[in-house]
């Protein structure tokens, strides 16, 4: 219903509604979600939205080069603020999309029982990702140092440049584990896993803006609107990640 009430409101104020493409930056984590989100807008307003994933500060990095991306989604809350404060975003419009969860997770069946398997000696690569990058990957080095295991795993590190590479790393046994997203799992049942704790490491608070380039732009407009309401909160949700309410 809300989505009908946005495409009427929409005609009525432009007499028309012009179907427009917008540019869509998206950390690497929420591929498949921000896919199946991309495709629910696009047949609620008619809207394409052209979605570039990749590892959070390599997209901030991006837009602060003038990427022609029009709204932002990010794996952390720090980016978007900075977008905010640099100019390069609309003020008051950043705001958390989604709560990242942290997994660690082996193709293996039998590896991953719980936190007790890192300080074992049954693997020689573990996978994160950069932390210098991705926010997955800095949770991941807060949960090692968290355990006291971080400077004995470190020989064993495999960096990925971003979370979707990390868990192709495990996927494909270059590393016999790694921490990925949980929504990465989402409806796989192969391997093994362990969810990490939300103590040991630092929310994954996950913030959306509107960038400048898409200020004027109605359609960049009618997405970061699509991203907060309900039909994207059920497949927020049913991808894994927290929210706000719970």
């Amino acid at each position: 219903m809300k989505n009908l009430l946005l495409a009427v409101f929409m005609a009525l104020a432009g007499g028309s509604v012009r179907a427009e493409e917008i540019n869509v930056a998206v950390a690497a984590n929420f591929t498949e979600a921000a896919t199946e989100i991309a495709t629910a807008f696009e047949a609620a307003t008619g809207h394409r939205a052209l979605l570039s994933f990749g590892p959070t500060g390599q997209l901030f990095t991006q837009i602060t080069q003038n990427a022609p991306f029009d709204v932002f989604l990010a794996a952390d809350s720090a980016r978007p603020a900075r977008a905010v404060e640099e100019g390069l975003a609309v003020a008051g419009t950043n705001f958390t999309y989604a709560i990242g969860k942290l997994v660690l997770w082996s193709a293996d069946p039998g590896l991953v029982t719980d936190e007790t398997v890192l300080s074992s000696d049954g693997f020689t690569r573990i996978a994160l990702a950069n932390p210098e990058t991705a926010p997955y990957g800095a949770a991941a080095v807060d949960v090692m140092r968290n355990l006291g295991v971080h400077d004995r795993l470190e020989p064993k590190f495999v960096r990925g440049n971003s979370i979707a590479q990390t868990y192709q790393f495990v996927a494909t046994g270059n590393a016999e584990l790694g921490f990925v997203a949980l929504s990465q799992l989402a409806g796989r049942t192969e391997g093994s896993a362990w969810i990490v704790p939300d103590d040991l490491y630092a929310p994954i608070r996950q913030d959306a803006v509107l960038l400048s380039n898409g200020a004027g732009n109605p359609a960049a407009q009618a997405f970061v609107g699509f991203l907060k309401g309900p039909e994207a909160a059920a497949i927020i949700a049913r991808y894994g990640y927290g929210t706000d309410a719970g």
